[in-house]
């Protein structure tokens, strides 16, 4: 199976963004991909929350969603859209939803998954999020039946490896770490996560990430988001298979879906693991 990491420099317009998401689909389609993945936030990034909150509507009238699923029904491929910002589905709830998306070739929706967990950190001296502040948390593991069963996590969720050894002892063996992680932690710890998720679950790990300043024009005295790229595909045994660098654009690369039951074989961890884990 061929997949296609779609790596975004997403703004603060969500229509400005739309068509370079699209041609990035119709070149990975071009490509032979039959898998495509998109990042976290694919609709919309902007420091600026009014004009988030102001912009943004629920999934059923959401224009980005609708063009991406039309695209993936005439393209033919499956896609995991990392996720959208959206006003929640509860009109009690003032807060977003951060939700992903798995979409079928025919342009159906197969699943939906909420990031559980909130980025609310403080990384430095004036580098202080916090995501619950405006979105609020799932509470569901979502394993999705694509063309593989493909476990849906967002971002911040690559720090909690329980949630990733739930989703392999439920089935999943392609793991979906869309994001748009901050230049200073991915430096530090991007790789060696990703990586070492995928040794203990023994899964492919495809991570469709954000990059570079994000573009602001709506909100110029504020200061524009920065996402560290390297979009990467990492093999069940650990290593990287690919890595998209800085620049926005389509990585392809080949899954031998193989390699999962070859390396839960040679080191069966999950096997020797004493708590029992749900679904």
């Amino acid at each position: 199976m061929r997949a296609a990491l779609i790596q975004l420099n997403v703004g603060d317009d969500p229509a400005a963004n739309l068509p370079v998401t699209l041609d990035f689909m119709r070149q990975a389609a071009a490509g032979g991909a039959t898998l495509l993945l998109t990042p976290e936030a694919t609709n919309i990034v902007t420091p600026d929350r009014d004009r988030q909150r102001a912009l943004l509507v629920p999934e059923s009238d959401d224009p980005t969603l609708a063009a991406l699923r039309e695209a993936a029904r005439e393209l033919g491929v499956w896609l995991s859209i990392g996720s959208l910002s959206l006003r929640h589905d509860d009109p009690a709830e003032e807060r977003l939803a951060n939700r992903g998306f798995l979409v079928s070739p025919e342009g159906g929706i197969v699943a939906r998954y909420d990031k559980i967990h909130m980025f609310d950190v403080d990384i430095a001296e004036g580098e202080s999020f916090r995501e619950s502040a405006s979105f609020r948390p799932g509470n569901r593991v979502v394993v999705a039946q694509g063309p593989e069963p493909i476990g849906m996590t967002i971002c911040y969720d690559l720090r909690f490896p329980a949630l990733y050894r739930r989703l392999s002892r439920a089935g999943a063996r392609i793991l979906t770490v869309p994001a748009a992680f901050h230049p200073q932690t991915g430096e530090a710890h991007w790789h060696v996560l990703l990586r070492a998720r995928a040794i203990e679950t023994g899964c492919f790990v495809l991570a469709a990430a954000q990059t570079g300043t994000h573009p602001a024009p709506h909100s110029p005295d504020r200061k524009p988001r920065q996402g560290y790229g390297h979009s990467l595909a990492v093999a069940p045994w650990g290593e990287v298979l690919a890595d998209a660098g800085t620049e926005p654009g389509v990585t392809l690369v080949d899954l031998d879906m193989a390699r999962v039951d070859d390396a839960r074989a040679r080191v069966p961890a999950w096997r020797h693991d004493p708590v029992v884990w749900g679904p």
